[in-house]
């Protein structure tokens, strides 16, 4: 369809070529002859003559193209106030109605030029493929200005906002500066335009090679959008380029990204595609946001409770239900099995862990920032040597970086202040190593 649109945009530019050099000069010539009746050389009165009919055609075309744009900016401000839509407001915004204002006076010269230079054939022919270059030119810079407040007034729609809008656009304007310049080089050589297409197969490898970035950024902008991987918006984790922050705009080679300390992130658009990253729109559009963080317990401070331990214990208004169910079924195993209890080691005793354990779980049930509907589990990882980790893993409510945050603050400072109240302890470097390490 292309090739058509501009094959018919050659031949019209001919085919007025050849009517505009045809065109009666009865009256490029009254001036001609004017200036030979007051005495002036033949070849002084047709300089003179070319002189003053070109000055005249662009004085006038300067003239329309004056008139036009103001009227045109009288009534495109005056519809952009009026209208509901603010599609109108960015063709302003983007000078659509500027760039069509200079299509008549571009016209007008066409038709004017080669009165002007009716005895310079030559030079006539070069200022008729000025012109139309010019023409062709304006056109490309229309439909760049008219893609343009598409694509603003696209990203003010909900359906539209996320979508790579730029990439299509581009996509769009590569083919249009394509076609446009293959027009521009069969103006240039008199040269029907199929035959520049006939000629990429010849020249593909270099044009691979010159847009393999492009190329590919399109491939990729494709597959991106049609697998919905990105999206304006998205907040996205990107280890290798450094990126963490809010995707702020993928285009046809880049995808930009605003990091939590305000910095830019370029990223190619076919690395999304080639290399993994993380992408945190499902914690966003779920429930809640995953807590994951584990207290290190000494493993010195782990012991059995004693009954005064497990009395003591009972004050904690959380756990009181669950010690009382325990220490029945404890006890009723113990004499059903007659423990030798002299010895905690006998028989089924509770520990200050576990029942720390089970305080951590039930406090977290009864957190109200804590997603109860969400995986909530708080479990025992293998020991390390610098103790036993006493993983939480909760969801909580609030998404928003901030106040997951202090969500996150207010359960660990809790479980930090609770320990010593069942006499466990956290994992501290001791001192001596830390002196070590830091010499």
């Amino acid at each position: 369809m292309t090739l058509h649109v501009a094959n018919g945009l050659t031949y019209f530019l001919h085919a007025n070529i050849q009517k505009s050099t045809t065109m009666n000069d009865g009256l490029t010539r009254l001036l001609y002859d004017y200036l030979l009746k007051t005495g002036i050389s033949v070849n002084l009165a047709t300089y003179l003559n070319f002189l003053i009919l070109l000055v005249g055609a662009l004085l006038l075309a300067w003239l329309l193209d004056l008139i036009i744009w103001k009227v045109l900016r009288s009534v495109s401000l005056r519809l952009a106030r009026k209208s509901k839509t603010n599609f109108d407001n960015f063709l302003v915004a983007h000078k659509v109605p500027h760039y069509v204002a200079h299509i008549i006076p571009l016209l007008v010269l066409f038709e004017l030029v080669p009165l002007a230079f009716i005895d310079f054939k030559y030079g006539g022919g070069i200022a008729l493929k000025i012109i139309q270059i010019l023409f062709v030119a304006l056109i490309l810079f229309t439909v760049k200005s008219i893609f343009r407040s598409t694509n603003d007034y696209l990203k003010l729609k909900p359906r539209f906002r996320d979508k790579p809008m730029d990439s299509y656009i581009q996509v769009f304007m590569i083919f249009a500066w394509v076609v446009g310049i293959f027009t521009i080089f069969a103006i240039i050589t008199g040269v029907e335009i199929w035959k520049f297409f006939t000629a990429l197969g010849a020249g593909s490898a270099v044009i691979l090679l010159i847009f393999k970035d492009s190329i590919l950024g399109l491939v990729a902008s494709i597959q991106v959008s049609i697998n919905d991987m990105v999206r304006i918006g998205d907040w996205i984790t990107f280890d290798k380029y450094g990126a963490d922050g809010d995707v702020i705009e993928i285009t046809l080679a880049t995808v930009k990204v605003q990091n939590f300390d305000k910095t830019i992130t370029t990223i190619p658009t076919y690395a999304l595609i080639s290399d993994s990253f993380k992408n945190w729109r499902g914690m966003q559009e779920s429930g809640g946001r995953r807590i994951k963080r584990a207290l290190i317990i000494s493993q010195k401070s782990i012991r059995f409770l004693s009954d005064a331990d497990v009395a003591t214990l009972k004050k904690i208004q959380l756990i009181t239900p669950y010690l009382d169910i325990r220490t029945a079924e404890i006890d009723a195993y113990n004499t059903q099995n007659e423990a030798d209890k002299t010895l905690p080691l006998n028989g089924r005793n509770l520990t200050n862990f576990g029942v720390f354990r089970k305080y951590v779980t039930t406090y977290l049930e009864n957190h109200s920032a804590v997603n109860k509907g969400m995986t909530l589990m708080v479990r025992q990882l293998p020991p390390t040597p610098q103790g036993i980790p006493l993983e939480i893993y909760v969801f909580s409510t609030d998404k928003r970086w901030e106040n997951y945050e202090y969500i996150m603050a207010d359960i660990f400072d809790h479980l930090l202040a609770a320990l010593p109240y069942f006499k466990l302890e956290m994992y501290e470097l001791p001192a001596l190593q830390m002196v070590q390490s830091d010499l």
